[in-house]
């Protein structure tokens, strides 16, 4: 490819993400299951013009989330069966949100750019996008489903990555619906746990623990991290919390962390680590990308394993180790009592 249309090719990448998010949208994946299905079998399932939809069908298979068979037939690939929501794993919900919420905050970055500052600001609606979004329930719906499919494909790594066997009860700070403790107390049947979310995340939480068997060990807190963290865990994790916040806000959320664990106690911080170096690789880049996100929603940024490591030494932690859960970091500090 020359150094045009490898242009041309980044610079249209736009269109994958619209291709997926529609056919996300028209529930494709789930029309056509395991089988293989017309164009004109697929438009009466999901109420679109034949035409088109064949158009749209052969930009899929183009990118691999379909493959041509028997003709002019179409099936899902293994990549495609990912928009499925039963499928596991399923990254139909994040898809939505990419394709809905997060393109429409992206569209105004050059203003982020030149100003610094997030959406949310520019707009004045405040410094805290969080808190925004507490105002459309919908976009807390898709915000946390989302959040759930990135959740889900990374617990098997997370208990891959570290070691819960000395560990009695885990909190998961910043926890939502609870997908993450879940997945770690499932895989742990000695632990017992926590989830630490504002109120509006309990019901579901709740519902959560029930659905799956571990209400009789795992409990929802209500409350927010800058004001106070409960006691009564000797492990808390805390998955994609530290990169929405700039240094000082992250600082304050440590040290309510340090006061809340015992002597001994453990911090697990699961993030992107950004690389000293940033290359081409694809890691790299979905940092990259991630880092931009942030600058232009909530206000925080992704950082280097350096700098996370000072923000903890500087809220009383003392740094033990970090180890890989796929794309992203297990940065793990101890508590020792001053």
């Amino acid at each position: 490819m020359s150094r045009s249309e490898t242009v041309f090719d980044l610079v249209q990448s736009h269109r994958i993400t619209g291709v997926i998010c529609v056919a996300a949208k028209l529930n494709l994946a789930e029309a056509l299951g395991d089988g293989a299905k017309s164009a004109a079998e697929l438009a009466r399932l999901v109420s679109a013009e034949e035409n088109a939809l064949h158009r749209l069908l052969v930009a899929l298979t183009t990118i691999g989330i379909c493959s041509r068979a028997d003709g002019d037939r179409f099936a899902l690939t293994d990549l495609g069966r990912q928009l499925d929501r039963n499928a596991d794993p399923s990254f139909k919900d994040w898809v939505l949100f990419e394709g809905e919420l997060l393109t429409q905050y992206w569209a105004g970055l050059i203003e982020s750019v030149r100003t610094g500052r997030t959406a949310a600001e520019i707009r004045g609606d405040g410094s805290d996008s969080y808190a925004a979004m507490s105002n459309s329930p919908e976009a807390i719906s898709r915000f946390n489903a989302a959040m759930v499919d990135l959740t889900r494909s990374l617990v098997p790594k997370i208990v891959e990555a570290y070691d819960f066997s000395g560990a009695h009860v885990v909190m998961d700070l910043g926890g939502g619906s609870g997908e993450l403790i879940a997945g770690v107390l499932l895989r742990n049947p000695h632990l017992k746990g926590m989830v630490f979310d504002l109120a509006r995340c309990e019901k579901e939480a709740r519902n959560h623990f029930s659905r799956i068997g571990i209400a009789d060990r795992c409990r929802f807190v209500a409350g927010n991290f800058f004001e106070a963290i409960p006691g009564g865990a000797d492990t808390i994790l805390m998955k994609s919390i530290l990169h929405n916040w700039k240094d000082d806000r992250s600082e304050v959320i440590l040290r309510k962390s340090w006061d809340a664990l015992p002597a001994g106690g453990k911090l697990i911080i699961i993030e992107r680590i950004k690389s000293e170096c940033p290359t081409t690789d694809a890691q790299d880049r979905e940092c990259a990308m991630s880092d931009l996100n942030m600058l232009r929603v909530p206000g925080g940024f992704e950082r280097t394993e350096a700098e996370y490591r000072a923000l903890a030494e500087a809220a009383g932690f003392i740094f033990a180790r970090t180890s890989g859960a796929g794309s992203f970091g297990l940065i793990q500090l101890d508590k020792v009592a001053h």
